[in-house]
């Protein structure tokens, strides 16, 4: 993921920066943290993308998988009126039928969930990494502005 690779650079930078002698603070060089900050900004609504994209994928695969539940439904209801002879053989089918789709219903729910979930964990990993370097800019900035 190319925004850990800057995220890693940021890092790096600060941790190769001078030292104020007897303090926590750090010198760095102001020009190449405000690159690597229009460098995060460019990258990160990709990143964004990709989840969007990510959660529409899972929206295809629980559509995919309700299509396949009702296709199979229909087909059990085809095999089901094809067998029926006796009035207790078409009552056992709808039976059947009626929880097969009981069961798709239920895995496409789970899919949609395990999707909307996913979606979410990665935009709160994501948003916990971007505050994370935000609070870290704003510090260092902090101590920028302390030392002029």
């Amino acid at each position: 993921m190319e925004l850990l690779t800057v995220i890693n650079e940021l890092e790096e930078l600060i941790e190769t920066s001078g030292r104020v002698p007897l303090t926590r603070k750090v010198l760095v060089d102001e020009e190449r943290i405000l690159d690597i900050m229009d460098r995060i900004r460019t990258i990160l609504p990709d990143d964004v993308r990709k989840a969007k994209w990510v959660v529409q994928e899972r929206e295809k695969v629980m559509e995919e998988a309700h299509k396949e539940a009702e296709r199979i439904l229909e087909q059990a209801k085809q095999e089901a009126q094809k067998k029926a002879e006796e009035s207790e053989v078409v009552r056992q089918a709808k039976e059947m039928a009626e929880s097969i789709l009981g069961k798709a219903e239920q895995v496409a729910r789970e899919i949609k969930l395990g999707a909307r979930e996913y979606a979410d964990d990665l935009l709160a990993k994501l948003e916990g990494r971007l505050e994370k370097i935000t609070r870290e800019i704003q510090q260092g900035r902090a101590e920028l502005k302390g030392m002029k």
